[in-house]
């Protein structure tokens, strides 16, 4: 098995909803990481390039791994393919990257992922018979359920948000505490430095979800969001956002002297209850530090995605061995944005770089996936 290193690790900054990206397509956003990436690293034609993307219905969807790499200007010989695991998608493919170099089947690969949630379209559903006389629905794609398969169980089909709520439940997790733990995000965000992993796009240039302005007044004011009486705000949870991330994966032989940022030694995926997709983490960095040969005290930083503070919360409640002082210590997706299919990308990507600026260590990088999984990566320096 070859080993197999992370160089580089680029994304764009996060725009807001209907914020400075919404212009850009998710295929230019993909584009513009993946040409960065190779101009900056000298690479010219990559083996493969693996994208991840949870929407597939609007501008990225024919196949937008292959459209980014054609749009960056890499020769037409490069092959390019994008996988879905929902939230995980940007995660799922650096994970492919890493087994298709350590089987010897590539020796370098550009991974990552893209959303522009701003840019999801509506779909009109084709009707059950020809010709209907009634009006027809269309549906959002931005986030969530849509098209329900009518024999899925109820209980399977829960809101995200709800499913949050459902983990503050089962862990006592009150509404100041995921208040104060958003807070903190946007706190030690707005302290951080992203400059490293950064290459501006639209004229922006740092992440611009993060309100370093807020307070405990502000987000105390917020009601909540899917239950009457219940805990999880738009304060407490991450937003919506538009994004992209690469990171240039390779072999012994494609560093050609390079110094990486970081090894990857393990990936791993697991899977739960749908209503409980937020502790997806858990059973996933559980199973990725085994096959690494780690535990949880051998770790210097970890990278836990916050799509809601009640889910990193319940993700800490359940992994005691986990210092919370090493998690996420740059904040999170709560402040610095959740565009989907960029989001495995982007904390994977964060952690190599701080483990580079460390010069040594041990890194998990995981996150919870909607319809109840989760993935993570081991990465050392």
């Amino acid at each position: 098995m070859n080993t197999v290193y992370i160089v580089d690790a680029v994304r764009t900054p996060f725009g807001r909803h209907g914020g400075a990206l919404a212009g850009i397509r998710p295929d230019d956003l993909a584009a513009h990481v993946v040409k960065a990436l190779a101009e900056r690293n000298g690479v010219e034609a990559p083996d493969e390039v693996i994208l991840g993307n949870a929407n597939g219905a609007g501008e990225e969807n024919r196949n937008v791994a292959r459209m980014a790499a054609l749009l960056a200007g890499l020769p037409v010989t490069t092959p390019g393919v994008t996988v879905n695991r929902l939230c995980g998608s940007g995660m799922e493919a650096v994970i492919q990257a890493y087994r298709m170099i350590a089987l010897g089947d590539a020796s370098t690969v550009i991974a990552g992922g893209v959303e522009s949630m701003t840019r999801a379209p509506w779909v009109l559903p084709k009707p059950d018979r020809a010709f209907p006389a009634g009006g027809q629905e269309l549906v959002s794609t931005t986030l969530g359920w849509r098209l329900v398969n009518p024999q899925m169980p109820a209980e399977h089909t829960v809101p995200l948000g709800e499913g949050a709520e459902l983990i503050a439940d089962r862990h006592g997790i009150a509404r100041a505490e995921q208040d104060a733990y958003a807070l903190a995000s946007h706190q030690k965000a707005a302290k951080a430095s992203f400059e490293r992993e950064i290459v501006p796009i639209g004229g922006l240039t740092r992440d611009e979800s993060i309100r370093e302005d807020t307070g405990p007044d502000q987000l105390a004011r917020l009601k909540p969001v899917f239950r009457p009486g219940g805990t999880v705000t738009a304060g407490n949870s991450s937003p919506l956002n538009d994004g992209a991330a690469a990171l240039l994966l390779t072999d012994e032989a494609g560093l050609r002297g390079r110094e990486p940022l970081a090894r990857i030694v393990a990936g791993a995926a697991g899977a739960l209850e749908p209503r409980y997709f937020g502790l997806g983490p858990v059973e996933a960095s559980r199973r990725a530090l085994a096959r690494a040969g780690k535990g949880f005290g051998d770790l210097a930083s970890a990278e836990l995605n916050e799509a809601f503070a009640a889910q990193v919360l319940g993700c800490l409640a359940e992994l005691p061995d986990l210092d919370p002082a090493i998690v996420n210590p740059d904040g999170g997706a709560i402040a610095l944005g959740h565009p989907l299919g960029a989001s495995g990308a982007r904390v994977t990507g964060t952690l190599a770089h701080r483990l580079a600026a460390a010069g040594s260590g041990t890194g998990l990088a995981s996150l919870c996936i909607g319809v109840g999984q989760g993935l993570a990566v081991v990465l050392e320096r």
